[in-house]
Parts: structure tokens; sequence; C-alpha cells
């Protein structure tokens, strides 16, 4: 169902989860030292080991693709192929030992998701995915499931911590408008709605580095994801994003979040 290029890029991608999982398993045996960056969120010498190598790594396969990282910022963001690279995604789940963090590896190409790779040491779950193609949850096939009105949805969003002031009336619209809502998974919950166990993810204050994996993973299974104007995922994104398994929920979301 993929041309060459593109399973090459997978397998390689995988490559790059297995060794965020390595890394990850080994640090949740030892003590973590943590820290706090400018913008309050924490971060370990795990994330920028992790980053560090995987950095070092695409630079000797692939010299000429572009990286942007959490830790360690932009290169080349201007080639056909980038790198997206969250070397712990849920950090403060996995000081916590909370079970839903892990490795998220993207590719774009052309400047849109291509390729995500989800990663969660914890539970021994991987989602792999090809947008517009497939996506797999260990090995097997998934998909979105039907789920056509609000009403009807169950809900995820990571943190309403992470919404701006301004944000958090839509996230109350949709709040009162679904089924129910269910909070701090993660990136896990993306996996999950490719998987067909949610309906709808509606989140803010994300990066590209965080949405650009679930894209494409989401993007294989059926579903769609956006930012709240319906517009395209982009290396410049803004941060608030929606993403749901029904193209007809979609629509509907975008309308109660303005």
């Amino acid at each position: 169902m993929t041309d060459p290029r593109t399973s090459e890029s997978l397998r390689f991608a995988e490559r790059l989860a297995d060794v965020g999982r390595a890394e990850l398993e080994r640090a949740a045996a030892e003590e973590t030292r943590v820290a706090t960056k400018a913008d309050s969120t924490f971060v370990t010498d795990t994330d920028r080991a992790i980053e560090a190598r995987l950095r070092r790594i695409i630079g000797r396969e692939y010299p000429d693709h572009g990286i942007l990282g959490e830790e360690y910022g932009p290169e080349r963001l201007d080639a056909n192929v980038v790198w997206l690279l969250d070397p712990v995604d849920g950090t403060a789940p996995f000081i916590a030992g909370i079970p839903v963090y892990g490795t998220l590896i993207g590719a774009a190409r052309d400047g849109r998701p291509w390729i995500g790779v989800l990663d969660y040491p914890a539970t021994g779950d991987r989602w792999t995915g090809v947008d517009g193609a497939f996506a797999e949850r260990n090995g097997a096939r998934v998909r979105t499931r039907p789920c056509s009105a609000l009403a009807d949805a169950l809900t995820t969003c990571s943190s309403p911590d992470f919404f701006r002031d301004g944000d958090q009336p839509a996230l109350n619209r949709v709040r009162k408008e679904v089924r129910y809502t269910l909070y701090g998974a993660s990136s896990f919950a993306f996996g999950l709605l490719a998987a067909g166990r949610t309906d709808l993810a509606v989140d803010s204050g994300l990066k590209a580095y965080d949405v650009f994996a679930p894209a494409a993973v989401i993007g294989g299974a059926g579903g769609v994801m956006t930012e709240w104007s319906g517009a395209g995922i982009t290396l410049e994104s803004q941060d608030r994003i929606v993403a749901t398994g029904d193209p007809t929920l979609h629509a509907a979301a975008l309308d109660v979040l303005g």
C-alpha cells in the first residue's frame, strides 16, 4: 500500500522509536532528575538524551533532512522531509510513573503530516501510520469508528491547564455537548482515537512535534486532525488542535469550537 520510499522511512521511524523505548525503559528504573523550563513545563535528562541521540542518527542516515525537536529546536525546516521529535511525550506522567508517556516520531513531507510512530514502553503499545494509507497498533490494522453526533462522542483532552484563558470557553462549550470528557492521557489518547476507542480530541497549547506523528496515525486510520479553524496541520500550525474519527463529527466540533 506504500511506495518504497515511504516503507523505508517508516522502518527508519520505528528504529528511532526503538531507541526511545530502550532509553525510557532504562530511565524508568532509575531516579529521575527533573528541571523546570521557562514555560513552566518539566524536562529531564532523559528527554535531552533521547533527542540528542535521535538527532545524531538522523544526521548520519539522512543529512539533508530537517529536524524539529522539543528540546533542541529546528534544523533545515525548508527540507522536503522534516523529522519531528518528542523524546518524552508526557514528561509529567513519566516523572509520576503514570504509564501514558512515550516517544513520538513524526515525519513531514512537503510540510504536511506523512509518517507517525507513537511508542509507549510502559504499556507495550506502539501505533504506526502513514497519512491517508493505513494505521496499526502493535502490528494489527486499526480504524476509527463512526460517530457523527457530539452527544454520542467520547472525548479526550490532555489537560485544561494547557489552555489559554481565551480558549477555555470553547472547551467548556464542547464539554456541554459531548457524552463524556476524559483527561490526562497525553498523546496516548490520540492512539486510542485511531484505534476506534474514542471519538473526539480537543487540545490547546500543543506544538508541531506534539501533533505531526498523531496526525499521520489518525489520518491513516480514517480520521482527521486540524486546527480549530479547520486549517490543515503544517509546520507553522497554531497550538489549538481538534481530531475526530468521523469526518461528520469533525464538522460539528468545528462549529462548537467557533
